[in-house]
């Protein structure tokens, strides 16, 4: 490789990635978005991948006789529900997707937004109980692993000043990761990205038109915090946030080479 291309390769910015929980329970879509993964990786491109696991939080609250409520899309959690949420998100959601990424030939690193001081953690709103707000920290441990062209596979576990555990919505868990390492933000669910009234897709979306569409509900629960964390990426950073579809991972690698998918969030 010649010096020139080297340089390119060591100067494309850092992609983060979030998966919803959803995609944990569909065996194909993980292989393929770790296919997809390998790939980019393999061509130079650095890749932080965020997750939640709403669906398996679910089950593992169900088994153990507890509830689950939610608050504006946002999952309310009792003090009680802690070590079976983040058992869920930092055990066996984490592991889940290290195990298809090493599958798929990826070198990778379990990890949360706990680790090495990379965020700052408080209780977002007493009202959801243990519930995190997390705002950008200490960039270097993530810096070093990426430099090592290792993949880092952060669940949206957060520990406060005061040693509590808190559960962070994965969507602006990754809004603040793409913050820390001024990267680009892609927001992956099961559906293709933002639909009209009509079920169609809307390929692009400023804020003004967010806020309309969130008046007549047809943005709404999980796609509002959804989109209100794209958005806060992409004013605070001045550039796109794509919310697209794991079920098309062969669009990140058309993404990669400056094509658009899904619904682009604009600044």
């Amino acid at each position: 490789m010649k010096q020139a291309e080297l340089n390119s390769v060591a100067t494309k910015p850092v992609m983060v990635l979030k998966v919803g929980g959803a995609l944990l329970q569909c065996e194909m879509g993980m292989a393929r978005l770790m296919e997809a993964a390998a790939k980019i990786i393999a061509n130079g491109q650095p890749l932080v991948m965020v997750h939640g696991g709403g669906c398996l939080v679910d089950e593992q609250l169900k088994a153990n006789g507890m509830t689950t409520e939610k608050l504006d899309g946002l999952r309310v959690t009792p003090e009680a529900q802690i070590p079976v949420v983040v058992g869920a998100l930092a055990g066996t959601s984490n592991k889940i997707l290290q195990a298809a990424a090493m599958k798929a030939g990826v070198t990778c690193l379990g990890m949360s937004l706990a680790d090495a001081g990379m965020m700052n953690a408080k209780i977002k709103d007493p009202l959801l109980g243990l519930v995190g707000e997390v705002e950008p920290n200490d960039a270097s441990y993530l810096e070093f692993v990426l430099a090592k062209g290792w993949m880092p596979i952060v669940s949206s576990i957060a520990i406060s000043d005061e040693g509590q555990m808190l559960n962070v919505n994965a969507d602006q868990a990754a809004t603040a990761l793409a913050k820390l390492v001024s990267g680009s933000l892609v927001l992956l669910s099961d559906v293709s990205g933002v639909l009209d009234g009509k079920g169609q897709l809307i390929n692009s979306l400023n804020r003004e038109q967010v806020n309309e569409l969130t008046k007549i509900g047809v943005i709404e629960k999980g796609m509002k915090v959804k989109v209100e964390a794209a958005l806060d990426v992409a004013e605070s950073m001045g550039q796109a946030v794509q919310i697209a579809s794991w079920r098309h991972a062969q669009q990140l690698i058309a993404l990669c080479q400056g094509e658009t998918v899904g619904t682009q969030i604009q600044p």
